[in-house]
């Protein structure tokens, strides 16, 4: 199976994986409390996405595997290869299983806007939705659908921006660290972890090396650069204008954001039918997501361990099927939609520095890349972007415990 098109790239379906109810959620909470005070962190989010998917789409093409397999052969100590593989299988099935929890509780509370049914309810619909795709593997033409609706709510939270553009200086003013208090420094994490998405790495590896299998190595690095820059950049617009809007219509105001209101920051463009809209987008948004996250941890779970990537195979099909299960109690045990989509959004921010080591390390191995391996601003660049990220992390962490 592939997750690409004639016409679009591995790029827009990483978007599309990111794009999310966590996005959607993270974005909306943090242009509401804090308006523009956190755009450094978007900002930094985005060109580190484009720097480390750059990275994977690369190691996809020259290579033909994804990071987990290129780790997996590269280490011939087994002490080593072990520990990274331990690394890579929890890192991954931790993170995805929380992101898949925000995922389909994302999903839920959006349908039931829509149906009148519970949470609960259709927490377990959509699990079974997704289980159903998984299983089939004949879902490409459901996927370009919903892929379809994530870029049309997309388009009108841009149009609402314009509509209503925001406070130039204000913005300006955001683009540098000015508050790093425990709640800004934790939102600040949760907005790289929803835009720089560990598994996007493994998948974006995965789907670049199958849809440029047939093309000149060259050819392909340069097609697979811009789509990933123009694919990652249109998502970091669309985070924006999420922010945007919402700072427009809960920050500095009386009106507390939440599971019922967050849709009310469509209504200057879209009138009494903005949550309707807003729920069809996030709905479609979060089951997009339910697929991908289970998905690409199958990929770099039985690559980390030398097993079979066939959809057909029976240990990846219990990979994906662990990580859906997971989040389908997280969804339907109760927990607050917004905390648990802000939690999984900081636990991928916080375990992020780990797996982006990890890609770095391969992406300099001679004997995996060759001449294409990193050139030397580039390891500056990614060691830079850990090093934040871990800092930022150190911080909450240190703030836990002061």
């Amino acid at each position: 199976m592939k997750f690409n098109s004639k016409k679009f790239g591995p790029g827009l379906i990483v978007t599309a994986a990111f794009v999310g109810p966590g996005t959607v959620t993270t974005a909306s909470l943090a242009g509401a409390n804090f308006g523009f005070a956190l755009l450094w962190a978007l900002v930094f989010s985005v060109l580190t996405t484009i720097l480390l998917q750059n990275m994977s789409a690369k190691l996809g093409i020259v290579s033909k595997s994804g990071i987990a397999e290129a780790i997996r052969t590269s280490i011939s100590n087994p002490v080593a290869r072990f520990i990274a593989i331990a690394l890579i299988v929890s890192a991954i099935g931790i993170g995805n299983a929380a992101y898949q929890g925000g995922n389909i509780l994302g999903a839920a509370v959006a349908g039931s806007i829509l149906l009148d049914l519970s949470t609960t309810t259709l927490a377990l619909v959509i699990a079974l939705i997704a289980f159903c795709l998984l299983m089939s593997a004949q879902y490409q033409l459901i996927e370009r659908a919903l892929i379809t609706l994530v870029l049309a709510m997309s388009f009108v939270f841009i149009a609402a921006m314009v509509v209503y553009p925001p406070n130039i200086q204000a913005l300006l003013s955001g683009l540098l660290p000015s508050d790093l208090s425990s709640s800004s420094s934790l939102m600040a994490i949760a907005l790289i972890g929803t835009t720089v998405v560990p598994y996007n790495l493994f998948l974006h590896a995965k789907s670049a090396s199958e849809k440029w299998s047939e093309v000149d190595t060259d050819q392909a690095l340069r097609e697979a650069k811009r789509d990933t820059g123009l694919s990652i950049g249109l998502g970091g617009l669309v985070t924006l204008a999420i922010m945007s809007t919402a700072m427009s219509a809960f920050f500095n105001t009386q009106i507390a954001i939440n599971t019922a209101t967050i849709g009310e920051q469509l209504e200057p463009l879209l009138g009494a039918s903005a949550k309707y809209f807003f729920a069809c987008g996030l709905m479609a948004a979060g089951l997009t997501s339910a697929i991908t996250a289970p998905l690409a941890a199958a990929y770099a779970v039985t690559g980390a361990l030398g097993w079979s990537a066939s959809l057909d195979s029976l240990k990846f099909r219990l990979c994906w099927l662990v990580v859906l299960l997971a989040g389908t109690l997280v969804a339907y045990s109760g927990a607050k939609p917004l905390v648990a989509i802000l939690f999984a959004q900081a636990t991928n921010g916080l375990i992020l520095p780990f797996i982006a080591i990890s890609l770095l390390w391969v992406m300099n191995n001679d004997a995996i890349m060759g001449e294409h391996r990193n050139k030397p601003q580039e390891n500056v660049l990614a060691v830079l972007a850990v090093l934040v990220t871990l800092s930022l992390g150190g911080y909450k962490l240190y703030t836990l415990f002061v």
